[in-house]
């Protein structure tokens, strides 16, 4: 994980420059989420079940998406997990620059347009992603529980990582999500775009580079 200059020396320490990094890339990631909800052509999987979630209970989609990322959050408590600032404005940010996002953001009906809204939320949820991984400040709530289940199981994060977002995926389908292109756009490209964010935050503001350790897991890339 490349350290930058804004990076915060602990997780519950921010500076200017960490938390400015912390809430923009967290807006930018919820902005790219928003994107893709709004091309109708699918979504992340968590997306997905917050939006199944909205159709059934009549809840705006931030509030579920604030709902499912503290319910998550709780399942920390067993794994012994401990939260950063990053994950309490994680919850908060991202179901907040989402709701406002798919709320106010004019929903083509072209499909040019609509692949063009995924194109662009992928860009968008990397470049928040970099920003938001090295701002120092710990991981969100579904990264964290899914390498506190990694530490407890044993199992490859990989494997971990594959089975939540599948158990996640098929329960916001069932739900009435929509599951399309765009899902599968997300699945195939978003550990590219987070590698390309993360590049390009290392570029704007450089720092020394964090190796990991011969047989550790390096911080998982993708969804917050």
């Amino acid at each position: 994980m490349p350290h930058t200059r804004f990076t915060a020396p602990a997780i519950w320490r921010p500076t200017p420059a960490s938390a400015a990094a912390l809430a923009g890339g967290l807006t930018v990631f919820g902005i790219g989420e928003g994107f893709l909800l709004a091309s109708h052509l699918g979504a992340a999987p968590w997306s997905v079940l917050a939006q199944g979630l909205s159709l059934r209970s009549g809840l705006a989609i931030g509030w579920t998406t604030l709902i499912v990322s503290t319910c998550v959050l709780l399942l920390w408590i067993p794994l012994r997990q401990r939260p950063g600032l990053g994950t309490l404005m994680n919850i908060l940010i991202i179901a907040t620059s989402l709701e406002i996002t798919y709320s106010f953001m004019p929903q083509p009906d072209s499909l040019p347009a609509r692949y063009a809204l995924v194109v662009v939320g992928l860009a968008l949820i990397g470049l928040g992603s970099g920003f938001y991984l090295t701002s120092g400040h710990g991981p969100g709530p579904r990264d964290g529980w899914m390498t506190g289940l990694h530490r407890v199981t044993g199992l490859p994060v990989g494997l971990v990582r594959l089975c939540i977002e599948v158990v996640v995926l098929i329960a916001g389908w069932l739900l009435g999500g929509t599951v399309g292109i765009g899902t599968a756009l997300f699945a195939l490209l978003i550990g590219q775009s987070v590698a390309m964010g993360l590049a390009v935050v290392h570029r704007l503001s450089p720092g020394p580079l964090e190796l990991s350790l011969p047989g550790e897991e390096p911080f998982p890339q993708g969804e917050a």
